[in-house]
Order: structure tokens, then sequence, then C-alpha cells
């Protein structure tokens, strides 16, 4: 029988981790800034292994509006415009020897909203994983009930306790959500 302290650790772990994908898949969003994440885990063909940008070459934002790779192999520089432009990214590669240069321009009104509408997307995904983990250890706790091990009372203490785990990392999913927003729309 799983211990019930330990499962709240366990749902707490899993629910952190639902918030860093979440994390990630922001940094994958577009604002009219440059940023290396916006590029480093795109997938790139390169010899027939898909392999992550960051793994090809040094990702930089000198300037606010692009973003450089150097790239280390002289045979991917191809392989890495492809992947940029079957991105849904909206960036057109510029190839200068081993080097890309990607330009980033500014976000129209219409791409603004489109990318909103990506990102409630994305935060409604991240808020379905915390409450997949709260439901997966809700059934754990019935279950330890059910097996006799618990008391009534000791299983509402901790679905309390669980909600408030829910509650608490939906909030910081929302809050990150919010502040993703207000860098879309800021002109």
């Amino acid at each position: 029988m799983a211990d019930p302290d330990e499962l709240l650790l366990d749902a707490d772990g899993r629910m952190d981790g639902a918030i860093q994908a979440f994390e990630r898949e922001l940094n994958g969003i577009r604002t009219g800034r440059a940023h290396p994440s916006l590029v480093e885990t795109l997938s790139v063909d390169y010899y027939g292994t898909p392999t992550p940008l960051n793994q090809l070459g040094s990702i930089n934002a000198p300037e606010s509006r692009l973003i450089t790779i150097q790239v280390w192999d002289r045979g991917a520089v191809s392989a890495i415009e492809k992947a940029i432009q079957a991105s849904d990214l909206g960036l057109n590669p510029a190839i200068d020897g081993q080097t890309v240069r990607l330009p980033i321009p500014a976000l129209t009104e219409q791409r603004r909203k489109d990318l909103v509408k990506l990102l409630n997307n994305k935060t409604e995904e991240a808020r379905v994983a915390v409450r997949n983990v709260r439901r997966h250890a809700h059934d754990e706790l019935r279950k330890a009930e059910r097996d006799g091990g618990i008391s009534k009372d000791d299983i509402k203490r901790h679905e309390e306790e669980l909600q408030k785990l829910t509650d608490d990392h939906i909030a910081t999913i929302d809050a990150k959500s919010k502040e993703k927003e207000a860098d879309l729309l800021e002109v």
C-alpha cells in the first residue's frame, strides 16, 4: 500500500514537471523579440537522424530582432535551413557560409491573435496535465482507503491537500500564461 504522504509528494513533483514542460512550450512561442530558445529545440533531419538544432551549432541573439546560428558542420546548413522553413515559426533564414541568420519580423496584429490562441491551447493542455496527476493521485488514495489502510478522515485531509496542490499549480500556469500573453500583445 502506498503511503498517502508519498503519494502527495509524488503528485507535487509530477505537477512541477507539467509546469516545466509548459515553460518549455512557452519559450517556443515567438514574441516580437529574438531569443535562442525560439529555435534551439527545432528538430533537424541531420543525415537521417532527427537532431535538436542546439546540437548542430551555437545559437545567439546579438540583436533584439536577429538570431544567428553558427553551424559546426558545413553539411548541416541546408538541413537547418529546410527545418526552419518547414517549422511554423514564420521565419526566413539567410545563409552566409556556415552562419544562418534569422531576422525576426515584427508581429502583425493577426499573427499576435493567432499566437494568443496557440498560447491558450498550450495553457489548457498544461492545466489538463496537472488535473490528470490529481486524478491519478486521487485514485491511489481511494484504493488505499478500500484496502483499509487509511481512515476516512485521513483520506479527506489528503484529498484537501491534493486539491490545494492542484489549485496552486494551476494558478502558476495561469500566471505564466498571462505574462506571456502580455508579451505577445506588446507592440
